[in-house]
């Protein structure tokens, strides 16, 4: 039998692998009335959980804050496990960290927006992100510091 040779990408499960909500201060914050300021950090991380099978992680973290204090944190782990077969070793790591975040990043906006309403504030709605632009940022940072190029899928 002829084995199938053709490269192959594709989603195999898409779902929320963590999702925290925290309001510290209610329910006094909510008498508050000026905008609060709000950071939005992302995290993205991969691994190998089979032969061709990788599970892949966007971390969304968004805290709003009066000053010192918080009025409300959210962070969503939204997960897929991908399944990438007779692809280059050189091209895995560019899949797992531009591709995939590619496709879980509008499930994890959706996640925060409707958490966020859930909280009791007005829905966050995340811009776009570049995932190949912070890749090759990341990639860049790892040269100029002489670390190793590639980031090891465990």
């Amino acid at each position: 039998m002829e084995q199938n040779t053709q490269p192959l990408f594709a989603i195999e499960k898409l779902y929320v692998k963590d999702l925290s909500v925290e309001v510290p201060n209610a329910p006094e914050i909510f008498l508050e009335q000026e905008q609060p300021q709000v950071e939005i950090q992302l995290n993205t991380a991969g691994r190998g959980v089979g032969e061709g099978v990788f599970e892949v992680v966007l971390t969304v973290t968004v805290t709003a804050r009066f000053g010192e204090k918080t009025v409300f944190l959210v962070e969503v782990g939204q997960a897929g496990i991908f399944r990438i077969q007779n692809v280059p070793d050189e091209q895995i790591e560019p899949l797992v960290a531009v591709a995939c975040p590619n496709i879980l990043f509008p499930y994890a906006r959706e996640a925060v927006s409707d958490a966020v309403g859930r909280a009791g504030f007005q829905p966050i709605v995340l811009q776009p992100v570049n995932f190949e632009a912070m890749y090759m940022q990341r990639l860049q940072q790892q040269a100029e510091s002489g670390a190793p190029t590639e980031v090891p899928i465990q």
